[in-house]
């Protein structure tokens, strides 16, 4: 039987790994950008897989030497042998580049969740993108998601779990199908603290950029305002769960726009 966690997986022969966790890619991005032989290509599809871990992170780019790739995936085994998405982006290589992940001089700010970059921030927000975003996504998740799924049902598994960063990533995964483990109560009070008297709209007072009164309806803008402490604490302890072919239907965000 061939392994169904992380790390059984990466107790495998490097050519092993490399042609398991390259399931996953979307057909959509091989064709797109003209990718071929990715199994032995390092130079522009690249993993973190030691043997004894029990996480992979894959590193997918369109042409050699760029700064981001197309698609980076972080995925980990949790204490009962499921798999847990930690991180999952799609970058639009031909789209413009905002240095929120990264200060100034350089050092990281892990998308913004331990430092932030305002500047940098501001000018990603105005040009349309979300926290944590460093380019415009490649709009093509339900089609990595299809990938993925298959991926999961070839290891033997039928539900997988992801970790939300940010509020729009949660409502992005709601729209997805995806159910809480746990926070679905945190985001019912969200949408309550935007409504009419809510505490939350009431902060929206335009004390600065972030904490626009035009976010109020807006899932874009709402993220921008948490993650600029409007909460009064860090947006955390959030976990979905998607079962592979299954909708759970929930909206949070009744009426919102994005």
């Amino acid at each position: 039987m061939p392994p169904s966690t992380i790390g059984g997986i990466n107790l495998l022969p490097e050519s092993e790994k490399r042609e398991i966790y390259s399931r996953y890619i979307p057909l959509q991005l091989i064709e797109k950008y003209s990718l071929r032989d990715l199994e032995q290509n390092q130079d522009l599809l690249r993993f973190h897989f030691a043997p004894g871990s029990s996480d992979v992170e894959m590193m997918l780019y369109h042409q050699a030497n760029f700064p981001d790739p197309i698609l980076y995936a972080h995925l980990a085994d949790n204490i009962n042998g499921q798999i847990h998405v930690l991180l999952y982006i799609l970058n639009d290589p031909e789209s413009p580049r905002f240095d929120v992940d990264k200060m100034p001089d350089g050092s990281p700010t892990h998308f913004g969740i331990r430092k932030r970059n305002l500047e940098a921030e501001l000018a990603a927000m105005n040009h349309g993108l979300s926290p944590g975003q460093v380019r415009h996504g490649l709009r093509s998740l339900r089609q990595a998601m299809g990938a993925f799924e298959e991926f999961m049902t070839s290891l033997g598994h039928d539900m997988y779990y992801v970790e939300p960063l940010y509020y729009h990533n949660a409502v992005i995964f709601e729209r997805y199908g995806f159910s809480y483990q746990m926070g679905r109560r945190l985001m019912n009070e969200i949408q309550a603290g935007f409504g009419e008297g809510g505490a939350l709209r009431q902060k929206l007072d335009d004390s600065n950029p972030f904490r626009s009164s035009q976010a109020v309806n807006s899932i874009r803008r709402r993220s921008w305002a948490i993650h600029d402490g409007l909460l009064g604490e860090p947006f955390t302890n959030v976990t979905m769960y998607k079962r592979v072919g299954i909708s759970a239907n929930i909206n949070s965000t009744p009426g919102c726009k994005w």
